[in-house]
């Protein structure tokens, strides 16, 4: 990237921090074989002595749980036969038998019927009490019908992979990581030497206090913190390790690593079949009103997080984008994160 795109990356993320969009954040881009550079801007929170933000700077990543960790791990059980993208729900959680038939694939695809989100966590806590709340709730619509984004099919997906790694999904992570990219701070929840380095998110009402190194999502945290659409934090540097990894294998560069195929990564990104939906096996797919903007390829595969962090990798330009913000800080915050992630993302690519 030459200097006047670097530049323009540099004044959009200023802008978006004196404009209160969000505190700080932190930039990374790289190819399938290293970092190209990372870009840190403001601070931790809006306190007049409050931390500058760095590129070691701890995030909570939200939904990129979805694709780093339970994607991940699904991938893994796919491959080794534990979890096929076929299983039928029901097969394995028979708390869902009266329900309609319900694959792993429509977990992934947002296509399984579900509703979007419920506040669970007001009514039951830990994994029985959700498996059962989620298992009596009325479908939405018909599977496969259409798609809508849930939250409550990717908890599921959680403990589908429990059951089938025979251990946690924080266990499991740590394990894929360390095999797949080695020691990079990503995880479920937030160590004691992260602690300074966190960037805290938002009261939470239900809590009833502000959210720094917890996970901000109010259902991961009912289920202790760990759980199949939220609840890993992790630094830029981190989810561009995955990045590259995962860019290796689509674009064939590596056979398979950590017990994934470069065939069950290409399938992964590969958008389905469900009426009106641009999802892919957990990711999203690029399209023109995306959150990477316009300039990426039409195979660009990405996601967000409620907290303001995204990622998108484009294959045909060799390119990943790792955005980090904490814009719900302190209270939710607005939607200005969605012209800046546009912004950012055009300034990188449109120089490519």
């Amino acid at each position: 990237m030459n200097a006047p795109g670097l530049e323009a990356v540099a004044d959009i993320l200023s802008d978006a921090v004196t404009g209160r969009v969000t505190p700080g954040a932190v930039v990374q881009t790289g190819t399938s074989s290293a970092p190209l550079w990372t870009m840190a801007a403001g601070h931790q929170t809006y306190a007049a002595d409050a931390a500058l933000v760095t590129p070691a700077t701890v995030y909570d990543l939200a939904s990129l749980t979805k694709v780093l960790a339970t994607g991940a791990l699904a991938m893994r059980h796919a491959a080794a036969g534990t979890l096929p993208l076929d299983a039928v729900v029901a097969d394995r959680l028979p708390q869902f038998a009266t329900q309609p038939r319900i694959t792993v694939t429509d977990l992934l695809e947002h296509a399984a019927g579900l509703s979007a989100h419920r506040q669970l966590y007001l009514e039951v806590a830990g994994r029985a009490g959700y498996l059962a709340r989620i298992a009596a709730q009325p479908f939405a619509y018909e599977p496969r019908a259409h798609h809508e984004y849930s939250d409550l099919g990717f908890i599921l997906l959680g403990l589908l992979l429990e059951d089938a790694g025979g251990a946690g999904l924080a266990t499991q992570f740590d394990q894929f990581v360390g095999e797949a990219v080695g020691e990079v701070e990503i995880g479920y929840g937030t160590s004691a030497a992260w602690r300074t380095r966190v960037a805290p998110t938002a009261v939470s009402p239900w809590r009833e206090r502000m959210l720094a190194g917890a996970v901000h999502d109010d259902n991961a945290a009912a289920l202790g913190g760990i759980a199949g659409h939220a609840g890993l934090f992790g630094t830029a540097g981190a989810a561009g390790a995955l990045a590259r990894w995962y860019l290796s294998l689509w674009l064939g560069r590596t056979a398979a690593s950590a017990g994934v195929p470069s065939a069950m990564a290409v399938r992964f990104a590969r958008r389905r079949d469900v009426p009106g939906s641009s999802r892919a096996l957990g990711w999203d797919t690029m399209l023109p009103t995306s959150s990477c903007g316009s300039k990426l390829s039409p195979r660009a595969i990405g996601h967000t997080g409620f907290t303001g962090a995204s990622l998108w990798l484009d294959p045909d330009r060799d390119l990943y984008v790792v955005c980090l913000t904490n814009r719900v800080h302190p209270a939710n915050g607005g939607d200005g994160i969605k012209a800046v992630r546009v912004a950012v993302h055009d300034a990188i690519f449109g120089d490519r």
